[in-house]
């Protein structure tokens, strides 16, 4: 365990007896709007209440400890039942010939910040002074919550006094993917004489006057609560069961969730900035700060670096990707957690650009819906999204994607009690070819039916040749 960090069981096992509050926790983690790479639904909902109050502190420190297969049913219904109602199919089909000039920047706030920009306003914007904006504020991030309970991550020392200017470059980068929305006013921004009307020319434009830019493919173990108790940090990941066995148990192989994004840092004459970008159960698809101190348990780790002209292709891409999501947010705006899900997580679209610049992804889980990518306007987005392996339907995943996702390629960095010395043996049956898998629900009911099966033919076989006998 790292320095000032308990486990989410200790937590509650010392305040469950307080009433109300193991149902004040769990409003907290259902809370719409949250922000972060965890779901919670209704069913987990109960089965962590379920575990709280039976006192199973075991399973608290293991939740859900679902397979993808148990878990899709609790999130995926309401994603299934939009993309076969032919009332909110794709703009497109709904609405031929229709502009999309009549978005607004209000009807878009839900899916996307602009800052102070907005759609309707042509205007030109300089980077070459610095931000006006307000520095780094814990307000609307941090909640008391009482008992010593504190909900939110302060500031990061290195990135928080960069926040004005991360600020400004997550709302310029939003505001000119926005440009590829049909009927939007156009927004150029210039920097050292240099302009730009997408995010891939602004980043060429930073690199052409100076600037050190690299985007990175980074992954984390998803923070499921972000709780401080008594002031340490709450170790709480979202396990998952890869359907892999720990060579010399019947265990199966439980990993925490991981969060992947991309991420700029930029270092110039002109803009000093950090900004990521991913999709998350807010609902955005969008650049984001980066500002707010991680855990320690979470690590960090970047699978790939790019610079130059991959740092261009990656940013293109996801400017892409952000229009898409717009397009899929006004053609379905019925789906629960913003899409979130159904149209994928934080994973997907990482995943899906890995495939473009490497020629494989490593990430677990996708859950983006392929059906839902139909929008012609964003044809290259989607093939992207439809060529990642799927985890809607419970298959076992490959093992290459499960130690891809992990935030560190050295298990022993891995604070997480029990988890590095599952991962090693794991790992080292996956290289020598002795890898097992668990057997799926179906296989095991194939087999309870086989076996009963063949018990009921032996004992007809048995019961035969004694009559055959006498």
């Amino acid at each position: 365990m790292p320095a000032n960090t308990v486990l989410l069981s200790q937590m509650m096992r010392e305040l469950s007896a307080a009433p109300g509050f193991t149902d004040a926790i769990l409003a907290q983690l259902d809370k719409n709007g949250k922000k972060g790479p965890a779901l919670m639904t209704p069913t987990l909902v109960k089965r962590l209440r379920e575990l709280i109050l039976g006192k199973d502190w075991q399973g608290v420190d293991r939740f859900p400890g679902w397979t993808m297969q148990a878990i899709n049913p609790t999130v995926r219904v309401a994603g299934r039942v939009v993309a076969k109602d032919p009332a909110v199919a794709s703009v497109a089909e709904r609405h031929p010939g229709v502009p999309a000039s009549a978005v607004t920047t209000d009807q878009l706030k839900e899916y996307v910040d602009l800052g102070d920009y907005s759609l309707e306003k042509a205007e030109n914007i300089s980077l070459d002074k610095p931000s006006k904006l307000p520095g780094f504020t814990t307000n609307g991030l941090v909640s008391e919550l009482g008992a010593g309970v504190v909900r939110g991550d302060g500031a990061n020392a290195t990135l928080a006094p960069m926040h004005a200017e991360s600020q400004r470059l997550a709302d310029v980068l939003n505001r000119l993917s926005l440009n590829g929305l049909d009927g939007s006013a156009p927004v150029t921004v210039t920097v050292a004489g240099k302009s730009a009307e997408t995010p891939q020319d602004l980043i060429q434009a930073l690199m052409s006057s100076g600037h050190q830019v690299v985007v990175s493919d980074a992954r984390y173990f998803a923070n499921f609560g972000h709780f401080h108790y008594k002031g340490h940090d709450v170790m709480m990941p979202f396990w998952v069961d890869s359907q892999i066995r720990v060579p010399g148990t019947r265990r199966p192989l439980l990993v925490p969730v991981s969060h992947a994004e991309y991420e700029w840092e930029i270092r110039g004459p002109k803009v000093n900035a950090n900004v990521s970008w991913y999709f998350g159960i807010d609902g955005k698809a969008e650049f984001r700060t980066m500002d707010t101190q991680d855990q320690p348990w979470v690590l960090g780790r970047h699978a790939h670096e790019y610079r130059d002209a991959d740092a261009v292709e990656v940013t293109r891409l996801v400017g892409k990707m952000s229009i898409a999501y717009v397009h899929q947010h006004l053609a379905r705006p019925e789906l629960p957690f913003g899409g979130y899900y159904p149209l994928g997580v934080c994973q997907d679209g990482v995943a899906a650009i890995e495939r473009k610049l490497t020629g494989s992804d490593t990430l677990f889980p996708n859950t983006a819906d392929g059906e839902l990518f139909d929008d012609p306007r964003d044809a290259e987005i989607n093939e992207l999204i439809k060529a990642i392996p799927k985890d809607r339907e419970g298959g076992a995943p490959e093992p290459a994607r499960i130690f891809g996702s992990l935030p560190a390629t050295d298990f022993n960095a891995i604070t997480i009690p029990g988890l590095a010395s599952d991962l090693e043996i794991v790992h080292a049956a996956w290289q020598d070819g002795s890898l097992e898998r668990t057997p799926s629900w179906v296989r095991k009911v194939t087999l309870r039916i086989v076996g009963v099966a063949a018990i009921g033919l032996l004992a007809g076989i048995v019961l035969w040749r004694r009559r055959r006998n006498r």
